[in-house]
């Protein structure tokens, strides 16, 4: 058994998929909901306050990508392809032919990244605060950006402080958080998504969810919307990034009706 910040006590493994020891978790039962975090966070720490929620009428399955909590950051690739490869394989081994899929930042960029490589796996997709191109964020929010700009927009020093000590906590290698964190920001840094036409093939459901003074441009989640054929678009008031995973009333309100239909 194990237990997040934040969160019921799950039942947590391990599974081999493509050399990598890749943890998750499972609440609940019901129909498949895979829920992939942000950047540097754990299941946990993003969606601790909505998986009770959510489990009573879903399978829900938190997956930690390579890097991320309690799943380590070995010797291999780090690239969008890999980590969505990876749940992939995941859902392949627990012989789960199809799933719905929420993914917030980093997170939503491997849930794109599944549904439009792996169309049949998914059902509903969720991206939360999720850019479909490098273009997305605000220039101030980019990882080469974010020591120097000093936006409102990013996450505060006391909240990178609560990221490090629950990957101290959990992580195979509890020192190498700052390597980690690198090598994170050099995937985003490098991130060139996809093409218009890419996004126009998806035929998933598709909620588009944002906070308002988010780093994902206002702009940018209305061309997602826009784009995608069957997509809506949410967007939370006076919501910076972070009050995505801290406002769980108001994301339950959007998420679990769109979840139902």
């Amino acid at each position: 058994m194990t237990e997040d910040a934040g969160m019921p006590t799950a039942v947590g493994a391990h599974m081999v998929v493509n050399g990598l020891p890749l943890y998750y978790e499972i609440h609940g039962q019901g129909r498949p909901l895979v829920l992939l975090p942000g950047g540097l966070l754990t299941i946990g720490l993003t969606f601790g306050p909505i998986i009770g929620s959510l489990s009573k009428d879903h399978q829900v399955i938190g997956v930690e990508p390579q890097g991320h909590g309690h799943t380590a950051d070995i010797d291999r690739e780090m690239s969008m392809d890999q980590l969505a490869d990876d749940v992939a394989a995941l859902l392949r081994h627990l012989k789960i032919d199809r799933a719905d899929v929420c993914g917030f930042s980093l997170g939503g960029m491997i849930a794109l990244n599944l549904a439009i490589r792996y169309p049949a796996m998914v059902g509903n997709l969720i991206l939360v605060s999720t850019p479909y191109n490098g273009d997305g964020f605000y220039p101030e929010t980019r990882p080469d950006q974010v020591e120097s700009s000093g936006s409102k927009r990013l996450p505060t020093e006391a909240e990178r402080e609560v990221w490090e000590a629950e990957y101290r906590r959990v992580a195979p290698d509890p020192d190498h958080f700052l390597a980690f964190q690198d090598r994170v920001g050099a995937l985003v840094g490098a991130y060139e998504g996809w093409p218009a036409d890419q996004l126009r093939s998806i035929g998933a459901r598709t909620l588009i969810l944002a906070g308002d003074t988010d780093f994902l441009r206002l702009e940018h989640a209305i061309e997602e919307f826009q784009l995608i054929p069957d997509a809506q678009l949410a967007v939370l008031p006076d919501c910076v990034h972070m009050d995505l995973s801290r406002r769980p009333d108001q994301v339950l309100a959007i998420v679990g009706p769109f979840l139902d239909a």
